[in-house]
């Protein structure tokens, strides 16, 4: 259970340039290594586990119980080390108070704190940047500072200036232009974008290598106490798991360049309760993979391959005929787009009335809870779960069978597609966050006969 957490400042100080850095030095030492990400985010776990080949889940204190987050953790920490990613600024999160920020999951999961700070053109303000962070909370958990954008030369004199404030230097990273990996408007572009991604990632590991102090960081890790797991999780699957001989229901799961957008943990969870799932490409494939009796597709960027899409006309009738014949359908942001008559006009499977448009601004953006207004695939009337919703496409047919109220101001507003067979909309599901969620659709999965 050797473990940090690698958070900042603010937004874009350097935590994910940093994190690969650490991901590729300690890996290239022959360490076993798991990743996490705080918060809601998908993209870098999955531009984690393209490049480094590592495990990589979330943790998310909005989606989790203190309980869920240790159970999370110690399922898939790494036998050497994990690394955890946090986001925003350390203690940013939902509303005044911060709730579901990087310091409640380095609280529940009693991992060291490593804060990056961007110093550039900064010396003894460093000391009150990491001192204020440092005793803003009674139990911040912070341990030590690693500095981004700066030179060798400067290093010397922040490392004493902090380390007289009582918080011990890890070192620093320069900045190279070079190595610097391109965004978009969800976080890192996919792995599969970026043709020199091996060069830029070996040129982070020997910065790295030459400039943080790896020995202590592990010792630190090293440092972190033992958890103890629940027995909540256990005793949900082993209570919903098909009886011997009975066989698996197989899920296909869409996963190309225009559907990337996967919890993990979703995957994980539609596993362990008994399914088999197989992966598709709406981009590539002419139709659905055989004998499925479950559907689920993904969120992504169908916005940057409408054409492929559109033309691969054979996988948008296999997957509009068996829809409409009720096989069990989870489709979520660029799934839910995907269903629809057209994006931009564009034609795409047209199981969903109405066309999805860009907008130029993030659509109700941010942390939300729905809650079912009629009995569905997912849940009956009543039942509710966390989400997340991050889009600048809108439709002209978002839904109205599930009441959606934002975690930070407590707006409401009509959300989602639901019926006995489907759940289609804008929010992004995390299956743990209400575990019945995931049952009922693999039960119903379980008795669909195509």
């Amino acid at each position: 259970m050797n473990r940090i957490l690698i958070s900042g400042t603010n937004s874009n100080c350097g935590k994910t340039t940093i994190t690969m850095a650490l991901l590729a030095a300690f890996k290239n030492r022959g360490l076993e290594i798991a990743s996490f990400k705080s918060g809601p985010d998908y993209i870098d776990p999955m531009f984690h586990r393209k490049v480094f080949d590592v495990e990589t889940h979330n943790l998310d204190p909005y989606f989790s119980t203190e309980e869920m987050l240790c159970d999370q953790f110690i399922r898939n920490c790494g036998k050497d080390l994990s690394i955890i990613e946090g986001a925003m600024g350390y203690y940013d999160g939902i509303g005044v108070e911060g709730k579901a920020s990087a310091w409640e999951v380095a609280k529940s999961i009693k991992a060291p704190v490593v804060l990056i700070i961007d110093a550039k053109g900064m010396s003894n303000s460093a000391a009150a940047i990491i001192t204020g962070f440092k005793e803003f909370k009674k139990d911040s958990m912070v341990e030590g500072v690693i500095f981004n954008n700066i030179s060798p030369m400067l290093y010397p004199l922040l490392r004493d200036i902090v380390e007289n404030a009582g918080v011990k230097a890890y070192g620093f990273l320069p900045r190279e232009e070079k190595y610097s990996v391109g965004s978009r408007n969800l976080g890192l572009i996919t792995a599969d974008e970026i043709e020199d991604i091996k060069e830029k990632i070996n040129g982070l590991r020997e910065l790295a290598e030459k400039y943080i102090d790896l020995d202590g960081l592990y010792e630190l890790a090293q440092s972190a106490p033992v958890l103890e797991a629940s027995d909540d999780y256990k005793e949900l699957i082993e209570s919903s798991q098909s009886n011997d001989g009975e066989p698996k229901p197989r899920i296909a799961v869409s996963r190309d360049n225009a559907f990337c957008f996967m919890y993990k943990e979703n995957i994980e969870i539609l596993e362990d309760l008994g399914c088999e799932v197989v992966y598709f490409s709406p981009l590539e494939d002419e139709g659905l993979p055989e004998d499925i009796s479950g559907l689920y597709l993904c969120g992504g960027y169908p916005e940057l391959y409408p054409d492929e899409l559109s033309n691969n006309k054979k996988m948008c009738q296999a997957i509009k005929d068996i829809i409409s014949k009720g096989i069990p359908t989870i489709a979520e942001c660029g799934g839910f787009m995907y269903l629809h008559d057209s994006i931009e006009n564009v034609p795409m499977v047209g199981f969903i009335k109405g066309n999805c448009i860009k907008t130029d601004k993030l659509q109700r953006f941010g942390y939300i809870e729905i809650t079912a207004l009629e009995d569905n695939l997912l849940c009956d009337k009543g039942e509710s779960i966390r989400v997340h919703e991050f889009h600048y496409y809108d439709s002209e047919n978002c839904g109205e069978s599930f009441m959606a109220k934002k975690a930070s101001n407590g707006i409401e507003y009509l959300c989602c597609h639901g019926s006995d067979s489907l759940y289609a909309g804008f929010p992004h599901i995390y299956l743990p966050a209400n575990p019945n969620f995931a049952k009922s659709f693999v039960e119903h999965a379980k008795k669909w006969k195509g």
